[in-house]
């Protein structure tokens, strides 16, 4: 007992079968699931059926798909969650509300749930209504500050938290400030493997007649298993009769990325060494029978992991368990399980101290012996059915709490939490009006118009556009994603003049530049898609070369006059400086920008016209995004109160009597002390009011500036001065603008992109990673 929580090697041994509860009559298990090949899928699977064999109650399981086609699933589970799409999650949590399950059992690891820190998995959370038992097969003692943002909600979202070592209660009582008494530590469970001589079990393999090591897994870099092989030149040395096994397939997402490089390396390090007769790589994902029969074949496993922040290895827990002798680096799962004498620590990164190690063993057959009978004993405790039990008391605890907790009707939080539902995400237009240069300009109705060619503004928006998609959902186009971001990127790429270091914006159909330097605003836009891609891109080489052209043209700014193209570069190099934060140049840059326009504003501004200049045109939200998303960079919180204030006057300019969104009209727009113009209004209007409303809402928490967002946003959809609805549904194009009468029918890419946008930031306002954390 520590500080009132309950170790889990003081835990009654023993199996007995589970009592039966009425509160618990039907569990959904999230996580990855079985084909899948990782580890937590693996868990998932074990641990359910052991619940279902040891209660005798239902068990569903909610799988999350790490590629499109997911997997053939056994009929355990019942739905498929794909992993980067985030209305998925909330579809998911509608589904098991629905089912009325009783206990929702998660395993928790960052990077098998999509979003930033695997933040997507918030939006189930938040929307299940169901006592949540949260098992952490990861937990972190620095986080960065998503996953600490992600960590401290799963928290609040749990009604219990399960950790597989002492260690991992420690952290989650001193890092995140959760009481003992809400968490039970539980171990990793592992099969009943019976205590055997290896000798009995290596002619299968051919190794009879040798000292067996072996390492499993799934390979990859963190593994360590180089080290390994550094050491079997001194152990050879000693025993010659050594052969390492190194089982696993590489890791699939390894795979996808870099091929089989890592295991390569492997090879050639072994044969480099002259070892490469005692080792064998077995390149294959083996199931619980085949590596049962390697485990009995085993003298001594090794885990060579580089980083001590590791809580819990399955594969130490089931060789431990099956009574083997274990070298280890010290990370913390090791340390705790193989403490007293049930196996042996050596340094992190220490060819020589494996070696030594190993050899200790080799050398004296009865201290191994003796390891391996008090590891066995040990392991009896972490054998699936006393681990269902621990668990079968979690659930029921959670259960208990959940009951002695206040909470709305599932109805009344649906009214309370869902305003309405975003349109579902459609790309076939954007698809259809980009061909192998870029993106065209206009189009006439849905049809591209190829008279008008291209621009950099365009492009520009549609990289943006791709990077947030990719970033926030993925979604099963993922490819799609990547093949048009890359096409916009290379029209950017194009149009930088490296003479000049501006950017060109226009190109005819026959690929022809029809200017040397484009204007401010489209250089400025240019800049700010690069500086989103370079901070966000979904592979490094794209984000080095966005940042390769931010660069290059962020030299010319310093001469621009255009607010606007201020605006859009302040914008870039907020998320610049996310990739570059030692730029000291492009800091200096931005901190300029914004004393100009801060200055701008101070010069323009009255009593009545709280403004950056003497008329309100286009793009007009963006001048106050820029200033919100810089205002670090002011004394005194400067920048801020302008962003806000100026926010404030441009929304009260824009909304009705209705109480629906109008924006500033493009045919005069407003000059002060004169009449404002109401049409045309223009679907980048409602955008940049978005994006600056929501970037408002996260700095400050008022709740009235997610209001505005989406008052803005429904413009989109009906809620405007005619009630007609500018995106169309059956396309997945925007209409070009609200004339006095009627809709303008052409399909550009400046509407289309806009109103893409500007669900995408709805979307990601909506997910939990992106609002203060409602009180629950």
């Amino acid at each position: 007992m520590v500080n009132g929580c309950l170790l889990w090697h003081e835990l009654p041994l023993g199996v007995t079968a589970l009592r039966k509860s009425p509160n618990l009559r039907h569990i959904a298990f999230v996580g990855g699931y079985e084909p899948r090949r990782c580890g937590i899928a693996t868990f998932t699977h074990d641990l359910c059926e052991a619940i279902y064999e040891s209660a005798s109650v239902p068990c569903s399981v909610v799988a999350v798909n790490d590629r499109p086609e997911g997997y053939k699933y056994p009929s355990r589970v019942c739905y498929e969650l794909q992993e980067k799409d985030l209305d998925s999650y909330r579809r998911a949590a509608d589904f098991l509300n629905y089912q009325n399950m009783d206990m929702l059992s998660v395993q928790h690891e960052f990077g098998i749930y999509g979003g930033v820190a695997g933040s997507h998995l918030l939006a189930l959370l938040k929307e299940v209504r169901m006592p949540v038992v949260t098992t952490l097969h990861t937990i972190l003692q620095n986080p960065s500050p998503p996953q600490r943002k992600v960590m401290d909600e799963l928290v609040q979202r749990s009604d219990r938290l399960v950790v597989m070592a002492n260690k991992g209660a420690e952290i989650l009582n001193e890092v995140y400030g959760v009481h003992l008494t809400k968490i039970d530590v539980i171990p990793h469970g592992i099969p009943d493997i019976p205590f055997t001589d290896s000798g009995l079990w290596k002619r299968q393999f051919g190794v009879q007649d040798h000292h067996v090591l072996l390492t499993f897994g799934l390979l990859g870099p963190g593994k360590g298993i180089e080290h390994v092989i550094a050491a079997l030149p001194e152990i050879v040395k000693r025993h010659p009769q050594v052969v390492y096994l190194v089982l696993g397939a590489t890791h699939p997402h390894l795979i996808a990325k870099e091929g089989e490089r890592y295991r390569l390396s492997l090879e050639r390090l072994a044969e480099e060494l002259g070892v490469r007769g005692n080792v064998i790589f077995y390149n294959r994902f083996v199931t619980l029978e085949d590596l049962t029969e390697f485990i009995k074949a085993t003298d001594i496993y090794v885990t060579p992991y580089l980083n001590e922040e590791q809580i819990t290895s399955g594969t130490l827990a089931y060789v431990f368990g099956a009574g083997k002798a274990v070298v280890s680096t010290p990370y913390w799962h090791a340390t705790e399980l193989l403490a007293e004498g049930r196996g042996l620590l050596t340094p992190f990164c220490d060819p020589a101290g494996i070696a030594r190690a190993v050899c200790q063993y080799l050398d004296s057959p009865a201290e191994m012996e003796r390891t391996r009978k008090a590891a066995y004993q040990w392991g009896r405790e972490m054998i699936w059915p006393a681990v269902a039990q621990r668990y079968w008391h979690s659930f029921q605890h959670a259960c208990s709490d959940w009951k002695r907790t206040s909470r709305p009707s599932y109805a009344d939080w649906i009214r309370s939490s869902r305003a309405y539902e975003l349109p579902a995400l459609r790309l076939d237009h954007l698809d259809h009006m980009t061909d192998g240069t870029g993106l065209f300009q206009h189009a006439v109705f849905s049809v591209p118009d190829f008279h008008h060619g291209y621009c950099t503004d365009d492009n520009a928006r549609a990289l943006i556009l791709c990077t947030l998609l990719m970033e926030e959902h993925g979604s099963t186009s993922g490819q799609k994603l990547e093949a048009l971001a890359s096409r916009y990127l290379a029209f950017l790429t194009a149009a930088l003049n490296r003479d000049t270091g501006r950017f060109r914006n226009f190109m005819s159909h026959g690929r022809q530049w029809l200017e040397e330097a484009g204007s401010e605003d489209s250089h400025g836009r240019a800049l700010w898609a690069l500086g989103t891609g370079a901070a966000k891109a979904s592979n490094k080489s794209k984000a080095q070369l966005c940042a390769y052209l931010f660069e290059e043209g962020l030299h010319a700014v310093e001469s621009f006059t255009s607010p606007r193209a201020w605006a859009f570069t302040m914008l870039g190099l907020d998320e610049y400086l996310r990739f570059a934060p030692w730029d000291q140049k492009a800091r200096e840059v931005q901190r300029r920008l914004v004393f100009r326009l801060v200055k701008l504003w101070l010069e323009s501004a009255s009593d009545d016209w709280l403004w950056f200049e003497p008329s309100v045109t286009y793009d007009n939200a963006r001048l106050c995004q820029s200033l919100l998303v810089s205002s670090a960079v002011m004394p005194h919180k400067e920048g801020l109160e302008v962003g806000l204030m100026s926010l404030r006057w441009l929304a009260s300019l824009q909304r009705t009597q209705a109480n629906h969104f109008r924006p500033i009209g493009s045919n005069g727009f407003y000059v002060k002390g004169g009449a404002r113009a109401d049409f045309d209004q223009q679907p980048v209007e409602a955008q940049a009011m978005v994006s600056a409303c929501l970037e408002a809402f996260r700095l400050t928490g008022d709740k009235t500036w997610r209001d505005e967002a989406k008052r803005a946003f429904e413009w989109f959809l009906g809620r405007n001065d005619l009630g007609i609805s500018l995106y169309d549904a059956a396309t997945g194009g925007c209409r070009d603008g609200l004339h006095r009468d009627r809709a303008n029918e052409n399909q550009g890419a400046e509407s289309t992109l806009a109103f893409h946008i500007a669900r995408a930031e709805m979307s990601a306002a909506e997910h939990p990673l992106a609002q203060p954390l409602p009180a629950t």
